[in-house]
C-alpha cells in the first residue's frame, strides 16, 4: 500500500525501516476488507502451512540490543543463532563460481577497493562526549576560517587601501551575524531534541514547499563544501609547494575518489581520529596569533602598511555587500550540531547546546584573530598564496611551524570536505521518505553507507570542481547563496514553531531566531543580487530546477501509489475456492532412480525471462547436460517476494495462489522493527499464506533473497522451486530510475541457480 510519512514531523535519525511505508487505520481498514476477500476463496490457512515441503526457518541474527560496538568502527561480525543455516550471506560461493571470469574479476576489483560485502553484521551506534563532538561536528564551520576571511579580502582589495579600510567593520558585523545564528540554533536545538535540520524545521512549521526550498539550500550547500574545501585544501598544499600548482584539478579530483572509496566503504573512523586535524588547526591558529599579537605589541600595535594597490573599482555599498556576502562564508557548517543531537551522551540536547556555544565561542575567536592579524602585518590576497599561509610565514618563517600549519589547514580542509558525505546522503534519504526524491536514495548499500548518494555527491561536486579549475574565489559566490538559502528557511521555521506553541519563554526563543533569520535572509538576497553575474544566478536556478524536479517526482509517486493502493474489488481472484495439491509434495518425494544429481542441472526459465549475457550457462552445465524430465518427477514450491502489500503485490500472490501448488511468501527486512511491522500488516490481511520474514542485518535485499532460495533448495534438491516476481512497468523510461530494479535484479541472479523457474507478475502504471 502507499501510505506516506506527513511531511514535517520529525522522523528521527533515518534509517533502511522506511522502505516500509506506515499505514493509518483507514489503509489498515482497507487491508482488512481485502483480507475478508481472499478468505472466501484461499481455504483453510493451516492447508497451506502443511503443504510446505520445506522448513521456512533457516535461523536469525541476534538482537541488535545485545550486539555491542568495537571501539574503532561501526560494523559488528555476529553469528547465526540455533546453529541453522545461515539465513543470509552477502555473496555465495557457488554463485561466484557459476559467473564468468570478466564478472569475477570486477567482483575482485570491487572488493579491494571498498571491501568485501559485510556478512553477517549489524550497525552499532557510537555516542559522543563534548569533547569529541567539538572538533568531529565543528570541523566544517571551523575550517570556512581558511578562506572566508580571504574572500572577503580578495573583494575588498579591488577597491586598493581604501577597501582594505573596511575589513575591521566588515568582520565585526560578520562576528556578530555569527554569533546571532549560533544563539538560533541554540534555540532550534531545545526545540527538536533528535535532530532538527533546515529540511525537517521549515517543512514541520511552514510546508512542503519551503521545505523544498530548504533542502535545495542544503544540498547546493553541500556539494559546495565539497568543492570549496578540497579547493582551499589544495591552495593551502600549492601555497606551501608551489611546484603542484599546475596539478591542481587532478589532484582534487583524486581526493574526491578517495572520498568516495572511503564513504562507500562505509568506515566511519572513531572520533578521537576524526578530532585530531580540528584540533591541530585550532592549535595552529591560536598559535599564529599569539605570536603575530606578541610580534605586534613589540611595535605598540601599529599596523604594517599594505603594499601599495591600484584600485580597480571604487568603494561603494555594493562592493561593501559583496565583501560582507563573501566573508559570511566563514558561516557554514554552523548547523551541523543540531542536526546531530542524537550522537551526544545524555542528556543529549544540552550537551548539543553546550558544543554548539563552544564552537561559535571558537569561529568568533578564530574568525576575529584572523582578521586582526590580516590588519596588523598589513597581508593582501594574491593569486599564488592563500591569506593564512601568508601569515604563517610571517609569525613562524619557513620552519616546522609553518609547515604544521599548512598541514593542519589542509588536513581539516578535507575533513570538511568528508562533512558532507555524512549530511547530504541523510537530507537525499528524507526528501525520498517524502516522495520528493527517487526512492533508490533509501536504501544503504553492502557497507552499511548510503551508497547512491554518496555518488550522486561525488559526481556533483567533480563536475563542479573540474568546472570552476579547482580555484576558491569563483565559487564563494554559488556557496553564499545555498548557506544562507538554508539558514533563513530553516530560522523563519523556527519563529512559526515558536509563535504556534507559546509556551515558557518563547516570546525570547522567537526573537533569537527572528533575528537570526532576518540577517541570514539579508546574506541571502545580498548574495544573490551582488553577487549575480558573478555566478550566484547558477546557485539560484539550481534551487529552482531542483524543486521543480522534486515536484514531479512527488506526482509521479502520487498517481503510483493511487494506482496500486489496495481496493478490495479491485483484487483479482478466482470465483472457485482454491486450496494446495499435497500429493508427493508432503516431502516424502525422492529423486527418481536413473536421474543425475540435482546440483548438475541447468537452471530452469519462464517463457517471460528476459535474455541477459549474465545468463549465459556454465562450463559445468554445458559439460553435463540434464536429461528431459517427465512432469510426474517436478515436485514444487512457489516463493513469492513480497516488498510491500500493495495491488502488485496482491496480483502476484493472488497467481501464485491459483496453481494450487506450495506457496511461501519471502520478505527480506533491513531491521527487526520493520519486519516486526511487515508481520503485523500480514495478520491485519489475514494471514491466508505462509510467510517469512528475514531480517538482513546489512540492509541488503537482492542478496540475501538468493542466499535464502539456494538455502531452501539446498535443503530439498528434489523441489523446483518457482519465483513469481511482482513488477511495476511504467510508460517511460525516465520512470524507471523512480522504481526499484529488484524483480530484474532477482531474475538475473536466479538465472545460474539449478531447477529455479522465475515468472514475472507486471502490474502496469498508467502514468
Amino acid at each position: 500500500m502507499s501510505g506516506r510519512r506527513r511531511e514535517g514531523r520529525d522522523p528521527g535519525p533515518p534509517g533502511p525501516g522506511a522502505l516500509l511505508p506506515a499505514l493509518d487505520e483507514r489503509q489498515l481498514e482497507v487491508l482488512r476488507r481485502v483480507g475478508r476477500e481472499w478468505g472466501r476463496v484461499c481455504g483453510d490457512p493451516k492447508l497451506w502451512r502443511e503443504a510446505l515441503p520445506v522448513d521456512p526457518n533457516l535461523g536469525g541474527f541476534p538482537d541488535p540490543a545485545d550486539i555491542r560496538p568495537t571501539r574503532f568502527g561501526r560494523f559488528v561480525p555476529v553469528s547465526a543463532q540455533n546453529g541453522a543455516l545461515p539465513a543470509v550471506e552477502a555473496r555465495s560461493s557457488e554463485d561466484e563460481q557459476m559467473r564468468g571470469p570478466a564478472w569475477r574479476l570486477a567482483l575482485e576489483l570491487r572488493r579491494v577497493l571498498l571491501g568485501a560485502p559485510l556478512r553477517s553484521t549489524a550497525i552499532a551506534h557510537e555516542r559522543m562526549r563534548k569533547l569529541v563532538a567539538l572538533p568531529v561536528l565543528s570541523a566544517d564551520a571551523l575550517s570556512s576560517v581558511a578562506y572566508g576571511p580571504q574572500a572577503m579580502l580578495a573583494i575588498l582589495v579591488l577597491a586598493g587601501g581604501a577597501g582594505l579600510r573596511y575589513s575591521l567593520p566588515i568582520a565585526a558585523t560578520i562576528a556578530f551575524l555569527m554569533l546571532s545564528v549560533g544563539v538560533s540554533y541554540r534555540q532550534t536545538i531545545r526545540a527538536y531534541p533528535h535532530g532538527g535540520g533546515s529540511y525537517i524545521v521549515a517543512s514541520d512549521n511552514l510546508g512542503r514547499v519551503p521545505g523544498l526550498i530548504a533542502a535545495a539550500g542544503l544540498m547546493t550547500d553541500y556539494i559546495l563544501t565539497v568543492s570549496v574545501s578540497i579547493a582551499s585544501g589544495i591552495a593551502a598544499i600549492t601555497s606551501a609547494i608551489p611546484s603542484l600548482d599546475a596539478a591542481t584539478v587532478p589532484i582534487g579530483v583524486a581526493v574526491i575518489a578517495v572520498l568516495l572509496a572511503g564513504n562507500l566503504r562505509g568506515v566511519r573512523q572513531a572520533g578521537a581520529l576524526f578530532a585530531a586535524p580540528t584540533y591541530a588547526f585550532m592549535i595552529a591558529i591560536a598559535a599564529l596569533v599569539a605570536v603575530g599579537l606578541l610580534d605586534a605589541a613589540g611595535h605598540g600595535f601599529r599596523p604594517t602598511p599594505a603594499p601599495r594597490l591600484s584600485a580597480t573599482e571604487a568603494v561603494g555599498v555594493l562592493l561593501v555587500l559583496r565583501a560582507f556576502a563573501s566573508g559570511s562564508t566563514a558561516m557554514t557548517g554552523i548547523e551541523a550540531i543540531s542536526n546531530a543531537v542524537p550522537a551526544f551522551q545524555p542528556p543529549e540536547w544540552r550537551n548539543a547546546r553546550t558544543t554548539l556555544t563552544w564552537m561559535v565561542s571558537l569561529l568568533i575567536a578564530m574568525f576575529a584573530g584572523t582578521i586582526a592579524m590580516v590588519h596588523l602585518d598589513g597581508v593582501v590576497p594574491n593569486a599564488h598564496e592563500t591569506v593564512v599561509s601568508q601569515l604563517a610565514h610571517r609569525s613562524f618563517g619557513p620552519g616546522f611551524m609553518y609547515a604544521f600549519t599548512q598541514a593542519a589547514t589542509a588536513a581539516i580542509l578535507l575533513l570538511a570536505a568528508n562533512t558532507a558525505y555524512n549530511d547530504f546522503p541523510r537530507v537525499l534519504f528524507l526528501l525520498a521518505r517524502d516522495d520528493q526524491a527517487p526512492r533508490l536514495f533509501l536504501r544503504m548499500g553492502d557497507r552499511l553507507a548510503f551508497s547512491n548518494g554518496i555518488v550522486f555527491l561525488s559526481i556533483a561536486a567533480t563536475a563542479i570542481f573540474v568546472g570552476f579549475a579547482g580555484k576558491t574565489e569563483p565559487l564563494i559566490p554559488l556557496f553564499a547563496v545555498g548557506v544562507f538559502l538554508a539558514f533563513t528557511m530553516s530560522q523563519a521555521g523556527m519563529v512559526a514553531h515558536w509563535w504556534r506553541l507559546r509556551d515558557a519563554r518563547w516570546r525570547r526563543s522567537l526573537f533569537f531566531n527572528a533575528t537570526g533569520g532576518a540577517l541570514s535572509a539579508i546574506v541571502f538576497v545580498t548574495a544573490g543580487i551582488t553577487k549575480f553575474t558573478a555566478g550566484a544566478w547558477v546557485a539560484l536556478l539550481a534551487v529552482g530546477l531542483f524543486i521543480l524536479t522534486a515536484q514531479r517526482i512527488r506526482h509521479h509517486y502520487t498517481l503510483a501509489g493511487e494506482a496500486l493502493a489496495l481496493h478490495p474489488h479491485a483484487i483479482e481472484l478466482p470465483r472457485h475456492t482454491i486450496v494446495p495439491s499435497l500429493g508427493e509434495h508432503d516431502g516424502s518425494a525422492a529423486p527418481a532412480a536413473g536421474r543425475r544429481p540435482p546440483s548438475t542441472t541447468a537452471p530452469v526459465e519462464s517463457p517471460e525471462a528476459e535474455e541477459s549475457p549474465e545468463a549465459e550457462e556454465s562450463p559445468e552445465a554445458e559439460e553435463s547436460p540434464e536429461p528431459e524430465e517427465s512432469p510426474e518427477e517436478i515436485h514444487h514450491l512457489t516463493i513469492v517476494p513480497v516488498a510491500t502489500l500493495d495491488r502488485a503485490s496482491m496480483r502476484a500472490l493472488a497467481y501464485a495462489a491459483s496453481l494450487q501448488q506450495p506457496v511461501l511468501a519471502l520478505h527480506v527486512s533491513p531491521t527487526e522493527e520493520e519486519a516486526a511491522r511487515f508481520g503485523d500488516y500480514w495478520r491485519t490481511w489475514g494471514d491466508h499464506l505462509p510467510l517469512e520474514v528475514v531480517v538482513s542485518p546489512y540492509r541488503a535485499i537482492v542478496a540475501p533473497m538468493i542466499d535464502y532460495i539456494a538455502s531452501l533448495h539446498a535443503q530439498r534438491p528434489v523441489l523446483t522451486l518457482t519465483v513469481i516476481l511482482p513488477e511495476i512497468v511504467v510508460r517511460h523510461w525516465w520512470h524507471r530510475i523512480l522504481h526499484n530494479r529488484t524483480a530484474t535484479r532477482l531474475r538475473r541472479a536466479l538465472r545460474p541457480l539449478p531447477k529455479i523457474v522465475v515468472t514475472t507478475v507486471p502490474f502496469h502504471l498508467p502514468s
